[in-house]
């Protein structure tokens, strides 16, 4: 049985939250196109279809989602960099993170071979964070290096699940995204994760932003916490 939560931060009852999502995962493998199709729509972004150039440090994004029955979740999206030179400055996001999206690319073998690696970084020793384990750019079936037998055991083996996506497809993109919103939901729920004031991974929200519509994400900035 779970931890029974107070009602005034039960995410079943209505109310407003705010998760901070980390994306991670190897330089390449289309995390910032992930993003950008999910908080600015397939195409969005004053590059367009354009794929976008290499994360340089961290770089922010958010949307606005629905967690049934009537609860409101704003998702403070952080696209991290892949290259070993930026991981001191994405290691110190990792551990205020409410959920984390763990990205390989399927036609690239290496990228998903070091996911183990990236989820000991993302896990730490406190309580993790919940995941989703991604395997990106499903569109080119031809180039495959990941089955998704192989994608779904280890994702089993990390206890997390598992999605395949294309940000240039939009395919299962907004999935991808509320599968781990509700796998946050699902935390708060049990007591394993709490809201917390401030810039941490959790955050209730005020009444007066109950009933604000779900929506597409603000532009894109950096952090200012």
């Amino acid at each position: 049985m779970g931890t029974v939560t107070d009602p005034a931060q039960d995410p079943g009852s209505e109310g407003h939250f705010q998760f901070r999502i980390i994306v991670l995962g190897d330089a390449a493998v289309g995390k910032s196109s992930l993003l950008r199709c999910f908080a600015e729509g397939p195409g969005g972004g004053p590059g367009g279809a354009t794929t976008p150039g290499p994360t340089v440090g961290v770089e922010f994004y958010s949307r606005t989602v629905s967690l049934p029955p009537a609860s409101t979740a704003k998702l403070q999206l952080w696209d991290t960099a892949g290259q070993e030179r930026f991981r001191s400055i994405t290691r110190s996001f990792y551990r205020s993170a409410a959920g984390v999206l763990l990205v390989f690319d399927l036609t690239n073998r290496a990228s998903f071979e070091r996911i183990p690696e990236w989820h000991r970084e993302a896990a730490g020793d406190g309580h993790p964070p919940a995941f989703v384990l991604v395997g990106h750019k499903c569109d080119l079936e031809a180039e495959r290096a990941v089955s998704a037998e192989e994608a779904a055991h280890l994702a089993a083996s990390l206890g997390m699940a598992f999605v395949e996506t294309s940000a240039r497809s939009n395919i299962n993109v907004e999935l991808a995204f509320q599968m781990l919103a509700g796998g946050i939901q699902r935390e708060l729920s049990r007591g394993v994760l709490t809201p917390h004031r401030g810039c941490d991974g959790i955050r209730l929200i005020p009444s007066r932003s109950h009933h604000q519509r779900p929506a597409r994400g603000e532009h894109q900035q950096r952090c200012q916490c």
